[in-house]
């Protein structure tokens, strides 16, 4: 197993397990490693304890980060969007298809892809001339060119790793790139709008689907909303691991929402620490 992939079963197990309170210990032990390597492997991977990562993920940490969601779309711009984070709108520059290149399937495109890793475990990355075009978290190399094949039935593939696929990989570890990172995707108006507006949550901030519903002049559209982050072709570069429920619940996700958790807390981590003791569990 990767670190991911650990980091994952150990936050499934806590889930899982919540009402017993499991010790370091315990957690350790469900992912076959002692507490001392376990402890120091987490706090690697998220630069915080596993104690203090998980009030990260806690209803408490989610609703006061909703309380601050009526001027989030202002703030965000006031303040650059993060004191501490990276200025996400700056880095992601994204742009529609053409109503052609939407309807007939890429038909005529050629669209390069590579398989690159990241804090949240492998991924496939493809891309046009034009811009990265899908991010697909996966678990298996052999699933890249099949899941691209169903949403590209007319492109040509070609797996080979441009430039741009090592400048999204970078953006993972908030390594400087030497240009913004074009998005190219298919998708309608509102859902082209709706990922926009998701670009605008700071790094570290949650928001709820019903804020980017009013943020859009549309606050009966939660549905919809929810619909077009659900279709986000590009996970991670447009943030919908952001979006949860209203009453501060994380929600479910595309790429498995053990995979939403680690990427809420490892943010916030890295956004919020301080100087509380890193040695225990509970």
């Amino acid at each position: 197993m990767d670190t991911y992939e650990i980091i994952a079963r150990a936050l499934g197990y806590i889930r899982d397990n919540a009402s017993l309170q499991p010790s370091l210990d315990d957690v350790a032990t469900s992912v076959n490693m002692s507490p001392y390597h376990f402890q120091r492997l987490f706090t690697e991977w998220a630069g915080i304890s596993p104690k203090k990562f998980l009030q990260y993920l806690t209803l408490k940490y989610a609703k006061g980060c909703l309380k601050e969601n009526r001027s989030l779309f202002e703030t965000a711009h006031q303040t650059g969007l993060s004191g501490t984070g990276r200025l996400h709108d700056l880095f992601v520059k994204l742009e529609g298809m053409t109503p052609g290149e939407y309807k007939n399937g890429g038909e005529n495109l050629t669209i390069y892809f590579s398989v690159q890793s990241s804090p949240y475990g492998k991924f496939v990355v493809a891309s046009t001339d034009r811009g990265i075009c899908n991010l697909f978290f996966i678990n298996e190399k052999d699933a890249a060119a099949a899941l691209l094949r169903e949403e590209w039935p007319s492109a040509k593939l070609v797996e080979k790793e441009k430039m741009i696929h090592l400048n999204v990989a970078a953006f993972f570890k908030h390594e400087k790139t030497d240009a913004p990172i074009a998005l190219r995707l298919k998708g309608t108006p509102f859902q082209l709008k709706v990922w926009q507006a998701l670009l605008q949550i700071p790094e570290g901030a949650l928001t709820s689907y019903g804020v980017i519903a009013t943020h859009l002049d549309a606050p009966s559209a939660q549905r919809a909303v929810g619909t077009a982050i659900g279709k986000n072709p590009v996970g991670y570069l447009i943030p919908c691991h952001r979006v949860i429920k209203s009453m501060g619940e994380t929600g479910g996700y595309r790429w498995n929402p053990a995979r939403k958790r680690a990427m809420i807390g490892r943010e916030a981590a890295q956004t919020n620490q301080d100087s509380e003791s890193q040695t225990t569990l509970f």
